[in-house]
């Protein structure tokens, strides 16, 4: 991988895994979702203007709310999820479920033959997030993290197919999720205006990290991915489990953090040989 993707890529896993640090941190913050996409389509709304939108069709407008809609889906659970555990035990059983999933969906559905490498990769993914939730006792967050990775898989996935075949810009596929959060969690917010402001007074510094970190991070990865292979820059930027292992066991003061930290880097392992194999 060239100096310049590997470094683009591994700044994205210590963007993505920061402003996850944040998002935990409010995760019990009723508006929280709400005001980090506003603050999102106001920091970014310049660059979204200054792009345009491509010719419109019925194939971009479906792209856009199609995306729109699934990061709402994923945004929601996320913070969820955030709310029930840790950061350092959701985060890497969020980053693992993609991989896994499509492994798990190219055998039984594409009756595609796994290499011995992919096989490999899709046990140390489920031994990573065993020893991650210490078996039955984390079922619950496990669960979550499952759930909110299914999101990731499905929302990246189709943002590929909108960037790709559609051709619509990276910028209008993040700024057209925060869009639709705005407008359609606004309403709630707005009528519920006292607690909202008490929301944005204990928040704001979270809202405004996640509002210009989480679209940062996405573009830092597709302009890896400009110049150098994608099997290169999927899996090196999954290093954002350990960030967020080794910031959730020292800044949030999370329990077990070498267990977590080698579960998490089972899990990177996992993903790895998947992405190779």
């Amino acid at each position: 991988m060239p100096p310049l993707a590997l470094a683009l890529v591994l700044t994205a896993a210590c963007t993505h895994a920061t402003w996850n640090l944040y998002a935990k941190r409010a995760a019990k913050v009723r508006h929280f979702v709400f005001l980090y996409s506003l603050g999102a389509v106001v920091l970014w709304l310049p660059l979204a203007w200054a792009v345009g939108l491509p010719a419109w069709t019925i194939s971009v407008a479906v792209a856009l709310m199609g995306t729109a809609i699934l990061h709402l889906a994923y945004s929601l659970m996320l913070q969820h999820s955030y709310a029930a555990a840790d950061l350092s035990l959701v985060y890497p059983v969020i980053r693992g479920t993609g991989p896994l999933l499509a492994f798990v969906g190219a055998t039984v559905v594409l009756h595609e033959r796994p290499s011995a490498l992919a096989v490999a990769g899709a046990l140390l993914v489920v031994a990573g997030v065993f020893l991650l939730t210490g078996g039955r006792t984390n079922l619950r967050a496990a669960g979550l993290g499952l759930a909110t990775g299914a999101l990731v898989a499905a929302y990246t996935v189709w943002d590929g197919w909108a960037v790709k075949t559609v051709g619509v810009p990276v910028v209008l596929v993040d700024f057209a999720g925060n869009l639709l959060r705005v407008l359609s969690l606004g309403p709630r917010a707005l009528a519920d205006r006292e607690q909202l402001r008490a929301d944005a007074r204990e928040a704001w510094r979270p809202a405004l990290v996640v509002s210009v970190l989480g679209p940062l991070g996405y573009l830092l990865v597709l302009q890896a991915v400009t110049i150098a292979p994608v099997s290169h820059v999927a899996p090196a930027r999954e290093l954002s489990m350990l960030v967020a292992a080794w910031l959730g066991g020292r800044a949030l003061g999370e329990g077990d953090l070498r267990r977590r930290l080698l579960a998490s880097a089972v899990v990177v392992a996992g993903v790895v040989c998947l992405a190779l194999g």
